[in-house]
């Protein structure tokens, strides 16, 4: 079982000073389109063992999610030493997945 999107959200300038390689992954714990690719998700980063991975409850007034726009869930942002590198909305297999953490040089 993975874990659930945490509620409580990390600073914006938390995340822009985190080193390495950062899949911040945005949805709820509700959303059907989440649950589906929850395990998608999970398996890309799975070929990735140094990537640490965020998952952020996101909605309407969430000042982490509105800082990187985020409009659909789930949303996987894909950040290098704070920097956004690419992002997947809706993965539909793991492949989408990978091939943006591949954007990272991960």
């Amino acid at each position: 079982m993975t874990a659930p999107y945490a509620s409580n959200q990390p600073e914006r300038s938390t995340i822009d000073a985190t080193p390495g390689l950062v899949a911040l992954d945005f949805g709820a714990n509700w959303c059907g389109y989440c649950r589906a690719a929850e395990p998608l998700i999970e398996q890309a980063l799975a070929d990735h063992p140094a990537a640490r991975h965020i998952k952020v409850e996101d909605g309407p007034g969430r000042p982490l999610g509105r800082s990187f726009r985020i409009k659909l869930w789930p949303t996987v942002v894909v950040l290098k030493d704070g920097q956004e590198v690419a992002r997947v909305v809706r993965p539909v297999d793991a492949d989408a997945v990978r091939q943006v953490l591949a954007q990272a040089g991960a």
